[in-house]
Parts: C-alpha cells; sequence; structure tokens
C-alpha cells in the first residue's frame, strides 16, 4: 500500500500527534484543519497541511482535489479524526444544535470516505480508519450529542466494513478513552451556543458538576493518557496485513466494554450514574 495519509482535524490533540507521528514513520501526510491559520502553522512545522472543513462540501471538494493533484490522482489512507463536543443534558439540546454536530462528527466525514472510496478502488488498494470513542458504545450524562454522532459513526463504520470486504479496503475503528487533547477546551463555545443552561430545570446540576468540568482545570484522569497512544495503535491499523476491526487504546475503554458485556443494563446504568 502506497503510504498517503489524509487526517481530519489536525491542528491539535489526536490528528496533530497523528500527522507528526506517521510523518516520522515514513508516511507522506496531509494533515487537514478547518482554520487556515492553523495549516499554516502546521506548514512552519514541516508537515503537507491543506485546509479542509469537513462541514463544508465546497472545501472536501477543494482540499481533495488539491491533495490528489498532488499525489497523482492516489491516496493510500485516510484518518476521520475531525470531531467536536456538544455538552449538556439531552433535554436542553436544541435540534438544530444537534444538527449542528452530525455535520461535522458524521456528516461531513461520510462525504469525505464516500469521495475517497472510488480513489481506493481504483487503485485497488487502501485504508479508512475512524476514530471513535469509549462513547461510541457506551453512555455518560452530559454528554448526549457527543455520544449520538459516535454511535451513529461506529455503526455506519461496521456496515461500511461488512460491505466492502469484497474489495481491497479495509476499515476499522479505533476507540480511545480519555486521552490528552482540546476537545473540552474546544467544546465551551458550542456549549455555549447552543445550551441555555440557566433557563433549565437542571441548573443546579450544571453549577455543580458540568461548569466546573468545563471552565475550571481539574486535575488530570488518572487514566488519561497522551495522544501518542492513539498515534501508535493507528499505526498498527495502517500497516498490518490484516487489521483487527476494532482497535482500543485506554484502560476506561477496555473496562467499558466489558462491563458492557458482563452487566444486565440497570446494574451498568448504577455504574455510569456515578461518572
Amino acid at each position: 500500500m502506497k503510504k498517503t495519509l489524509l487526517i481530519t482535524g489536525s491542528s491539535s490533540g489526536i490528528g496533530y500527534d497523528a500527522a507528526h507521528g506517521m510523518t516520522r514513520r515514513g508516511w507522506r501526510v496531509f494533515a487537514t484543519c478547518r482554520n487556515p491559520d492553523d495549516c499554516a502553522r502546521l506548514r512552519d512545522e514541516g508537515l503537507e497541511s491543506v485546509t479542509l472543513d469537513v462541514a463544508d462540501p465546497n472545501s472536501i471538494q477543494a482540499a481533495l482535489a488539491e491533495i490528489l493533484n498532488r499525489t497523482g490522482g492516489t491516496l493510500g489512507a485516510l484518518f476521520n479524526n475531525a470531531a467536536f463536543g456538544l455538552p449538556g443534558a439531552v433535554e436542553d439540546l436544541p435540534t438544530d444544535g444537534l444538527r449542528s454536530i452530525f455535520e461535522t462528527n458524521l456528516f461531513g466525514l461520510h462525504h469525505l470516505t464516500r469521495e475517497l472510496i472510488p480513489v481506493m478502488r481504483k487503485q485497488e488498494h487502501g485504508r479508512i480508519i475512524q476514530n471513535s470513542s469509549v462513547l461510541g458504545f457506551a453512555a455518560l450524562k452530559w454528554r448526549g450529542a457527543y455520544v449520538a454522532t459516535k454511535h451513529a459513526l461506529e455503526g455506519l463504520t461496521d456496515v461500511m466494513r461488512l460491505e466492502l470486504a469484497d474489495t481491497p479496503i479495509k476499515v476499522v475503528l479505533i476507540q480511545p478513552g480519555p486521552v490528552t487533547s482540546r476537545i473540552r477546551e474546544n467544546s465551551i463555545p458550542h456549549f455555549e451556543r447552543w445550551i441555555d443552561w440557566k433557563a433549565s430545570p437542571r441548573k443546579a446540576q450544571y453549577e455543580e458538576t458540568l461548569l466546573k468540568r468545563l471552565y475550571q482545570t481539574g486535575p488530570k484522569d488518572r487514566f488519561e493518557l497522551p495522544a501518542a497512544a492513539v498515534t501508535r495503535k493507528l499505526h498498527t491499523a495502517l500497516t498490518h496485513p490484516n487489521p483487527k476491526p476494532r482497535y482500543f487504546v485506554t484502560t476506561p475503554t477496555y473496562i467499558m466494554a466489558a462491563m458492557e458485556r458482563i452487566l444486565p443494563v440497570r446494574a451498568a446504568d448504577k455504574v455510569l450514574q456515578k461518572i
């Protein structure tokens, strides 16, 4: 397989580490970002970076045209990493807010993937790596919007893996848990835009829990791993001749997966209520 890789959401966190980490491993990486200033910063760091906003179909088309022009029309792999969080209780989540997070976390990634599958079919090789989450199969309070997008991404990816099994294209899910990133800070503008917590019947709960998590820098999660842990799993998913359908990354992901298999739903709910 040609060692060319397109990464979405490369400005910070998992995508940023993956761009540098896979470049060091000998891959030609196209590190894409929504913000042109972030792309300029990455280019200053020695990366190939192209502006790509997955929520904008025109941006997707323009970025792909530029990247495929540079590669001569081929691309070995895609790492769909772009995503953001929209914290808040489900009852306080406007439907338009839910639409906005789906545009980036699912619809945009789906659009980009569909554009690249014909390229991979034609060249007779390719890998599609989807960055999901422990919240792609588990649920936690205050994270309904993000959980919904990641559950949807996993379902779509499972079907795509089955449908592409008769092609040379491999489809893989990576399921991190707590990983060092800016997702909390980056979710604040979306929370402030969409969630009217002051008018919520859960106002006191917001003040006691969610607002502190969002706006106060607390101690690092004891299970939190650096983004490099995801890059290591990404490298395996890209290079193993027969990659696994799923790669867990952090201890909570393994624990949650075991709990989902073993515990009855009500027992699992009691555990999750405490998190």
